[in-house]
């Protein structure tokens, strides 16, 4: 059986960013199309192309989003349960990796061009990245199953 982390692993070991890889990796169990989901997921790359919010973290929100969210005037409940969810995850992620910040979990800025190549030279996309990556998908996968809200344990 395929693993939502297993598969969020191997999409941003391939060519995918971290929240795409995220975010792809539950096509199947959403039912969202996978060229949707790239082009949603592209500017989250890079903590936003800016260094700041971790795009796995930003993959895994818009996860939790699709399971349960709402909004306007029918929506108000799914859209309170979808941000617990949410603040659930923050806690949980933050408590393992210590941020939810790309350049804090990097250690160093990805978006200048010194930052970008000292990341890839010494491996940190890889190294930091992918388990961030793998971790994500799974605490949303758990988080949404728990609630309902996936078949099982997420495919």
């Amino acid at each position: 059986m395929s693993d939502v982390a297993a598969r969020a692993a191997r999409l941003f070991a391939g060519s995918y960013n971290c929240c795409q890889a995220v975010l792809l990796a539950f096509c199947v169990p959403l039912g969202l199309g996978e060229e949707t989901a790239a082009r949603l997921g592209t500017g989250f790359g890079l903590g936003m192309a800016r260094g700041g919010a971790c795009g796995a973290v930003s993959g895994a929100v818009l996860v939790l989003g699709l399971c349960g969210g709402g909004g306007g005037p029918t929506g108000a409940a799914a859209k309170a349960a979808t941000y617990a969810r949410a603040r659930f995850f923050y806690d949980r992620f933050i408590e393992r990796h210590g941020s939810l910040v790309c350049r804090d979990l990097i250690g160093l800025d990805p978006t200048t061009p010194e930052g970008l190549e000292r990341a890839g030279r010494e491996g940190r996309f890889h190294s930091i990245c992918l388990p961030l990556v793998r971790d994500a998908a799974a605490l949303a996968r758990d988080i949404a199953a728990g609630a309902g809200l996936l078949p099982g344990r997420g495919g």
